[in-house]
């Protein structure tokens, strides 16, 4: 399963990876994915509101990627946390086809 996690990096961290440029993060997340029975797909750097990182991961269980996105914001070191599970479009296409197939089941208030 796929997620991506972002997030914006503290002033803090700003000045630790200010003084130590040539230390890698990505060797520091790659770790703790890893421990947690997944590995990185990708990481990038962000601009949204400030410095940041985007992180995809691919991990089997769904617990995992919160756990790990759990201890990234523990650290410290980021803020505004956000995870998604991302979803290829052959699960997308089965989304929708479960979807089609339950919809009638479903009434919307005062259709009882």
């Amino acid at each position: 399963m796929l997620f991506s996690i972002s997030a914006d990096y503290t002033p803090a961290a700003l000045v630790a990876m200010r003084n130590n440029p040539s230390a890698s993060r990505r060797e520091a997340v790659s770790q703790l994915v890893e421990a947690a029975g997944g590995k990185v797909v990708e990481m990038y750097g962000t601009v949204r509101n400030g410095p940041g990182a985007m992180l995809i991961i691919d991990v089997s269980d769904p617990q995992a990627a919160s756990i790990i996105s759990g201890v990234i914001k523990s650290s410290g070191a980021v803020e505004n946390v956000q995870m998604n599970r991302l979803l290829v479009m052959d699960e997308i296409v089965q989304i929708r086809t479960k979807a089609a197939e339950i919809a009638g089941s479903y009434k919307s208030p005062g259709q009882q």
